[in-house]
């Protein structure tokens, strides 16, 4: 054993905080599990190197919201629902990559109140877990984008636009096709 390696120290949490949702909404964007960081806020992607709120902000061609009531408004203005698709987990700190012992989100909760045609990944982890424990349930496909994790270094934010803005203003704007204005 590697006497510098750090043990790493699991924790099992769950998740504590409600989807953003109402009956209009046409998208759902789902990541894996709230960072320590969110958690501690009690709201999503609050890690404040996490681009998802910049992101979200230019595809709708608005502001970056900030404060939590605004981030719920953005979200629900431009008809997007928002969850995790983990319910609960053991996970070292905020480490994707360590989650274990998984307890699926039940995501028909958003699927049976709201007319949602299409679902995003925030990432891969999210997209592997969903596709694991939740296609099989829902049998709805979803459509993997990159994190807008601070962690994801290989995408930069205007690379992060470009991704995201291919696959999700259109469906913001009703668009088959278009540009993203950034």
């Amino acid at each position: 054993m590697n006497p510098c390696k750090e043990k790493q120290e699991f924790t099992h949490v769950k998740h504590e905080f409600e989807p953003i949702y109402d009956e209009h909404s046409r998208i759902m964007i789902l990541g894996t599990f709230p960072s320590v960081k969110s958690r501690k806020q009690n709201f999503y992607y609050g890690h404040p190197q996490n681009r998802f709120w910049k992101v979200i902000a230019v595809l709708c061609e608005e502001s970056v919201p900030q404060s939590i009531l605004e981030k719920k408004e953005l979200l629900l203005r431009h008809h997007i629902a928002i969850w995790d698709v983990i319910a609960e987990c053991d996970i070292h700190g905020s480490s994707d990559s360590s989650i274990k012992n998984v307890v699926p989100t039940d995501l028909s909760v958003i699927l049976r109140n709201a007319p949602v045609e299409r679902i995003y990944a925030n990432g891969t982890k999210a997209y592997d877990l969903y596709m694991k424990y939740s296609y099989p349930v829902l049998g709805m496909e979803m459509i993997k984008l990159p994190s807008t994790s601070p962690a994801n270094a290989a995408f930069g934010m205007e690379r992060l636009i470009e991704e995201w803005g291919r696959e999700v203003q259109p469906r913001l704007f009703g668009k088959t096709s278009g540009t993203v204005k950034q």
